[in-house]
């Protein structure tokens, strides 16, 4: 689908393509429109039509001549369908100059009430509904010798916090998964980015929500506050641009700075808050 509008201001994503997969909502949607401001065109992939065709419409106004929206509904964790998808897009569009990976969700409990399956299921998710994506471009992007791979994980990847047991190892797989790319693809012209999003004003996030433990909710709101999905996509898009390996929205470069010089200080921190967070609850039962 294409759309056109007003022209954009010139920046490094000016006649560039993205495919960004879980772009119809959150902080995909908001990095697809913030992209097209700058000049560059999009495909958004998400499983649900409905609302790929509003942001592909959101992003009518934004977009310029010569700018291309285009949608693919499709789910991120299905190796064949993905190669089908994709490989038929690169047909069409040519190999993109960036993938952002945004697929993945939250399932915040009390280990106990975890099944095996919330574990499995948060894993396929979260780690494959990258990785997936990841493996069916890899051989064209390689080809081309460029290419831009940008995987949005989470400071849960390095911290561990009552409530996360299924989510935090998915973003930790996601960051050595990074890590190992951004090292064996360096001769081949190919950047790797992992973006830090902090507590997000989405869809995702009022899930979340709703099952989220008293402490959790706690301790985010004592330590930070609920970023808007405009500020997060804007502080990530201008990371990308940088060319950076690690990308911060919000205080989480702070927070990722502090866990590595001083991890002990910042689990004791957390360990204080996790207690004082459990008096309160206590107290109010």
């Amino acid at each position: 689908m294409l759309f056109a509008a007003a022209s954009p201001g010139k920046s490094s994503f000016t006649g560039k393509t993205a495919l960004i997969c879980g772009g119809s909502k959150g902080i995909g949607r908001e990095m697809g429109l913030e992209i097209v401001r700058r000049g560059g065109s999009v495909c958004l992939l998400a499983r649900h039509e409905e609302p790929l065709l509003e942001t592909a419409q959101a992003a009518r106004g934004l977009a310029g001549a010569g700018q291309v929206v285009e949608t693919i509904v499709g789910d991120a964790t299905n190796m064949e369908q993905m190669r089908s998808l994709l490989d038929a897009y690169i047909g069409r569009r040519g190999v993109p100059d960036y993938l952002i990976n945004a697929v993945g969700y939250a399932y915040p409990q009390y280990l106990e009430k975890l099944t095996l399956e919330d574990f499995r299921r948060n894993m396929e998710v979260n780690y494959y509904g990258q990785l997936v994506p990841i493996l069916v471009l890899l051989p064209h992007l390689m080809a081309a010798r460029r290419g831009h791979i940008v995987n949005i994980i989470s400071i849960l990847g390095h911290l561990g916090m009552v409530g996360y047991a299924t989510y935090a190892p998915t973003k930790g797989a996601l960051y050595a998964l990074s890590d190992t790319l951004r090292h064996e693809l360096k001769p081949y012209n190919i950047r790797v980015s992992v973006c830090y999003p902090p507590d997000t004003d989405t869809p995702g996030f009022a899930v979340e929500n709703q099952t989220k433990p008293p402490e959790t909710k706690w301790i985010s709101g004592h330590r930070s506050r609920v970023y808007s999905a405009e500020e997060v996509a804007l502080d990530l898009v201008n990371g990308i641009e940088k060319g950076r390996f690690e990308i911060f929205a919000g205080d989480q470069g702070l927070l990722r700075l502090a866990g590595r010089l001083f991890p002990g200080i910042v689990r004791f921190i957390l360990d204080r808050d996790y207690t004082q967070a459990r008096k309160l609850k206590n107290a109010e039962t």
